[in-house]
């Protein structure tokens, strides 16, 4: 005789004491205790929790193979579809899980790991809700290629499509976010759904989905862990010679080259300022690419489009030749059509927007290199003097701009002691509206900084969620997140979580208690200003009552003393600094 145990309210269904055989009850039978049907029911010989502690599950599995693969972080809120995957990751010494208060939160926390590691993490939620919230976020790393493994718990294999509790069609949901997305529905499926999500995120730079149904995490299994070394292909590419060449012949014919560097050129400053010095060649950045070499070089001259400066606008405009290296041609950045070199990984970025003269498919690291070696010396003084002209003018009037004596502080002031006082090995989170504005246009970074932002989705809560997963990163690095107060407000919540993980994060509100970069496109299109006003309160004592250090600027001599004591302390911090929405008075 067997016993059977109700999986929703744990009844047992003792068939010795019954008299009857749970097969031979009416199918219309339900729970005495819950009234739940006979297929909630389990036979107690096959439960789960009848396993021996030392024997291995699905979600153990998973988990194994996900830190063999080098997945440091977990990020997420546990919950009832989830519980196997939860306590797989307990278990595993190799990956720290980090409670987070929003899941929208955690999916943030993933892809500002990917922008920054160039490696994948994960985030967990439950099925339903918590798959939903993480939409935001993952959109975040899709459009800004970031690798991102999300994991979602779904209702028991049995009752996928009648529509239970807390199910919805997670598969098709995720499946304009993602570039690999499948349900687990096989024991035998672990490892190899496992390792093709997390060589899809890694490989083609996106976000990767795996549903575990509910009942599969917690199924035996023991599987044999794919190593991560020989699952790769070597991505040093690069073109052919003859293709360098020919890029390096119409370099050498160019009178005005000036070189445009993105986020896909991260890392490669040495060869840029190589080229650029041999051809006497301005660099421009895209915002994203900010940091690319030390902006104050010389050569460096400002970031290009909206937020760009007027050397750049001008260099670019009269230029006979653009050299682009690892640039999407987004539209905020604005590149013209013109005689144009480009140099990225990706074929469907070369000639996105216009026809190029050479497209050269490839590792920036590796061409920039062979294209150095094979472009001639030649210096161009009168072009030098013009760039160095245009970088000064710009300079002056940045400098014209500062404030110090004025109430409420004005932006360009705060951001200029931010750059006077910032390590200059500090990473910087940016949120998106007004503050980031100020940001690309007067804070000038070193190349031993990082900077990430929401770029491509500018979705306003990034900030903060980005900046605890660069402080867990970076545990001894200065990590610094700018942010106004309508972003910062979206996910305030996970200020506590920097608490929590004792990460001493410092948040620098620009506090002018408005939807400031809104109400600036309100103006711009001939609207009236409406409803971006904010009723707000005081983030600094948010601060202390979460067990933070929390800090009010209100008058202009009280921010540097302010910036400093925020930058020496220990813990999270956050500095109110109250300020103006109006760009230019």
């Amino acid at each position: 005789m067997a016993k059977y145990r109700c999986t929703v309210c744990n009844y047992v269904y003792d068939e010795e004491k019954e008299g009857t055989k749970f097969e031979d009850l009416p199918e219309n039978w339900t729970c005495p205790v819950c009234n739940s049907p006979k297929s909630e029911f389990v036979l107690l010989t096959e439960e789960v929790k009848e396993l021996k502690e030392d024997e291995s599950t699905v979600s153990d599995v998973l988990v194994e193979q996900m830190a063999e693969w080098g997945v440091e972080y977990v990020f997420g809120i546990p919950g009832t579809s989830s519980l196997g995957i939860i306590d797989a990751i307990r278990k595993n010494e190799k990956i720290k899980y980090i409670q987070v208060r929003h899941e929208e939160s955690a999916a943030f926390m993933a892809s500002a790991h990917g922008k920054l590691k160039g490696h994948v993490s994960a985030c967990l939620t439950v099925a339903g809700p918590g798959a939903t919230n993480l939409a935001t976020g993952l959109y975040d790393a899709k459009l800004d290629h970031s690798p991102v493994l999300a994991l979602t718990g779904m209702v028991k294999r049995q009752l996928i499509g009648p529509g239970s509790f807390q199910e919805i069609d997670q598969h098709s949901f995720f499946k304009p976010i993602a570039i690999f997305d499948e349900i687990l529905m096989s024991e035998n499926q672990t490892v190899t759904l496992t390792t093709f999500a997390m060589k899809h995120a890694i490989t083609d730079r996106g976000v990767a989905h795996i549903g575990i149904p509910n009942d599969v995490q917690k199924l035996p299994h023991t599987e044999k862990i794919i190593s991560f070394d020989g699952s790769f292909p070597n991505k040093a590419i690069s073109p052919p010679m003859f293709v360098i060449m020919q890029a390096a012949q119409i370099i050498n014919q160019s009178k005005r080259p000036v070189i445009i560097a993105g986020f896909g050129a991260m890392g490669q400053g040495a060869n840029l300022l190589e080229l650029a010095e041999k051809i006497s060649a301005p660099i421009v950045s895209t915002f994203r690419g900010k940091g690319v070499v030390d902006e104050f070089n010389d050569l460096y001259v400002g970031s290009h489009g909206g937020i760009g400066s007027t050397a750049a606008t001008r260099l670019v405009r009269s230029a006979d030749l653009l050299i682009v290296v690892g640039s999407s041609f987004s539209d905020m950045t604005q590149i013209p059509e013109k005689k144009t070199i480009q140099i990225d990984i990706d074929p469907m970025m070369i000639a996105k927007q216009y026809p190029v003269e050479v497209g050269l498919l490839g590792s920036s690291a590796e061409i920039l290199p062979k294209l150095n070696d094979r472009v001639k010396e030649n210096k161009k003084e009168s072009y030098l003097d013009e760039i160095k002209k245009f970088k000064s003018d710009w300079l002056k009037l940045l400098e014209g701009e500062i404030d110090s004596k004025t109430t409420p502080v004005r932006p360009p002031y705060i951001i200029k002691v931010l750059n006077d006082k910032l390590a200059d090995d500090a990473v910087i989170t940016l949120d998106i509206g007004e503050n980031t504005w100020w940001f690309g246009r007067n804070f000038w970074m070193k190349d031993t900084q990082k900077m990430i932002l929401s770029g491509y989705l500018a979705s306003m809560g990034f900030g903060l969620p980005a900046a605890i997963a660069a402080q867990l990163i970076y545990p001894d690095r200065q990590v610094v997140c700018i942010a106004g107060d309508g972003g910062f407000s979206m996910l305030m919540a996970d200020f506590v979580t920097a608490i929590k993980y004792e990460l001493p994060v410092k948040i620098f509100i620009l506090n002018n208690s408005e939807l400031g970069m809104i109400r600036q496109e309100q103006l711009m299109e001939g609207y009236e200003n409406w409803q971006t006003d904010l009723y707000n309160f005081d983030f600094a004592e948010y601060a202390r009552i979460c067990g933070g250090i929390g800090i009010n600027v209100e008058k202009p001599e009280q921010l540097e003393d302010a910036v400093e004591k925020a930058l020496l302390e220990n813990k999270p911090v956050i500095v109110d600094i109250n300020t103006d929405p109006v760009r230019f008075k």
